[in-house]
């Protein structure tokens, strides 16, 4: 792993007016989301494009499910943006092409999803295909695993990790403000790891998604008037994903471990737990962390908070984790535990 030259030194030498572009695309990403989602939210109501209760919901009332157009549409104009002013020299590159057409592909059949259900092999047939058509510029860093496997290998595990992450953060969005918290935190988190490493292609991409996220909660707070739906859910998966992996292509394995372990904690027990039981993974269902504890206090906007909180702590303990990883991993986890065991004595 390259360790980051913090020193006044270096980073005086950084292009410090990237910063306030960054925060500048930041807020445009905001303020676009938040616009986008108002409009997206009447469309959607004037189409009957709706969430309604059911057992397995978290919510009471029927609500517009499809944020996740203005969100993503958001998202991927401006980095298509920051990746023309790259091609002239402006900026340095960031999110390759092939990714935002393939966000865009998982964004169409999504939300084709939301309004009238696929199947579920089809929508894992398109994301394994995403992941293996944007694998490459990730190869081209370095092994995700570190060198410890072939790099046959090194590929297979990267592209099923990337797809389970996409669905892991697609069955995470089940409360209101949980998944705009989530890529807040995670999107603030890779800005910052680029700001701290010089890698500046970083830190545009997680400005952006943070700040289109942090637009989208306005919306979305409980209680909530509008849902972001698998057409954002996903697309913003496979984005977020993608740049974790690109961290840990990079040398930076334990931030990209650090970033989204609540998430990953979360759905990897409820999934486990469910295995156990013989349930039907691929199925909604309300057993997850977060919701049994939204239901024991009757309020999502105190888990959320509680996720925010904890996230602010895991983005510190990446951060750190670019000098001390393994102190930084020992935090994280302890941070992690002490939110899991929070929600069960809910």
């Amino acid at each position: 792993m390259r360790l980051p030259d913090l020193s006044f030194d270096a980073l005086i030498h950084i292009p410090a007016l990237l910063v306030p572009w960054g925060v500048l695309a930041a807020t445009l990403a905001a303020f676009a989301a938040w616009a986008g989602t108002g409009i997206a939210r009447r469309l959607l109501l004037g189409s009957g494009v709706l969430d309604r209760p059911n057992a397995r919901s978290s919510h009471e009332v029927p609500t517009p499910r499809g944020g996740g157009l203005a969100v993503v549409s958001v998202v991927l104009m401006l980095l298509a943006a920051m990746t023309g002013a790259a091609a002239f020299g402006l900026a340095p590159p960031v999110t390759p092409a092939i990714w935002m057409a393939a966000a865009l592909v998982l964004a169409i059949v999504s939300f084709r999803d939301d309004v009238r259900p696929l199947p579920a092999g089809l929508r894992f047939g398109v994301q394994i295909v995403a992941a293996l058509a944007a694998l490459p510029p990730i190869l081209a860093i370095g092994p995700v695993t570190q060198g410890w496997l072939p790099v046959w290998l090194d590929a297979t595990v990267a592209v099923l990790a990337w797809v389970a992450f996409i669905n892991f953060f697609n069955f995470m969005d089940g409360i209101d403000g949980i998944a705009g918290v989530e890529t807040v935190a995670i999107g603030l988190g890779i800005a910052g790891v680029g700001v701290a490493t010089g890698l500046w292609a970083w830190f545009g991409p997680g400005m952006v998604l943070a700040g289109a996220a942090a637009g989208f909660l306005l919306w979305n707070w409980h209680p909530a008037r509008i849902f972001l739906g698998d057409v954002g859910s996903v697309p913003l998966g496979f984005l977020l994903g993608g740049l974790l992996l690109m961290l840990a292509a990079a040398g930076f394995w334990a931030s990209a471990l650090i970033l989204p372990a609540y998430y990953l904690t979360d759905a990897g027990l409820t999934l486990l737990r469910r295995l156990a039981r013989g349930e039907r993974i691929w199925q909604p269902h309300r057993s997850h962390f977060y919701q049994r504890a939204a239901r024991a206090r009757g309020d999502h906007a105190v888990v959320s908070k509680a996720v925010a909180l904890a996230n602010l702590g895991l983005v510190l303990a990446a951060w750190a984790a670019l000098l001390m990883p393994v102190a930084a991993l020992c935090a994280a986890a302890l941070i992690v535990a002490g939110i899991v065991l929070w929600m069960t004595r809910a």
